[in-house]
């Protein structure tokens, strides 16, 4: 029961930032959309774009795909599953 209940656990720590990353990016799907789409009104002079939405998604986006990229990078430095590069910095002090 408790290995069911810290694997469940751990699927919603991924599923929260994932539905965050999904929401960030429609954010600035649909401020791309209203703002092109209202350069065919004619009743519209001068079409505004949504800054703050877009700003909004964009750091939203950026800030969930980023756990979701360190998770990922943590779980695989932990079961050595990394090239050379990523490999995290190993201690090499020695006493004397």
């Amino acid at each position: 029961m408790r290995l069911m209940l810290s694997r469940f656990i751990a699927i919603i720590i991924l599923v929260i930032p994932g539905l965050g990353a999904m929401k960030g990016f429609l954010m600035m799907k649909d401020s791309l959309f209203h703002y092109y789409a209202e350069h065919g009104n004619d009743e519209v002079a001068r079409p505004a774009f949504e800054w703050l939405s877009f700003s909004l998604g964009l750091v939203l986006f950026g800030c969930c795909m980023t756990f979701l990229g360190g998770w990922i990078l943590f779980r695989d430095r932990k079961r050595n599953y990394v090239g050379p590069r990523f490999k995290g910095k190993r201690n090499t002090d020695t006493a004397s």
